[in-house]
């Protein structure tokens, strides 16, 4: 038996801010509750490779670097993606990279990393 990803979580200080750039980051449909979180949906279903997103308000801010991070993988042009993701709200992070690394690092507009791959994951 095994399992798979249903759902990704994120907590956030900002919901309003962090709805508005995951959503238009990831292209998700948002659901908001009346608790203070928002659900993001994919097109359509999600599934292993489109979970959804639950945005989870914590009302603190995050401490430290991540222990756990998405990694994305742009449909064109990963710099391309790099430059839209940026001017949504996301910034460029330095975490040890030695810049030949096949991903580019970034943090959402409240610090949490993530990466764009340049190509997606193969065996």
């Amino acid at each position: 038996m095994a399992v798979r990803i249903a759902q990704c979580t994120i907590d956030v200080e900002d919901l309003d801010l962090m709805v508005s750039f995951w959503s238009a980051a990831l292209g998700y449909e948002i659901e908001r509750g009346d608790d203070g979180s928002a659900k993001l949906w994919p097109p359509g279903q999600p599934s292993a490779s489109s979970p959804s997103f639950w945005l989870q308000g914590s009302g603190t801010a995050k401490r430290g670097k991540n222990r756990l991070h998405l990694d994305l993988v742009a449909d064109g042009d990963p710099q391309a993606e790099v430059r839209r993701l940026v001017g949504l709200g996301a910034r460029h992070v330095d975490v040890g990279q030695s810049g030949t690394e096949q991903f580019t690092v970034l943090a959402d507009p409240e610090g949490n990393e993530f990466c764009v791959l340049d190509s997606a994951p193969t065996r």
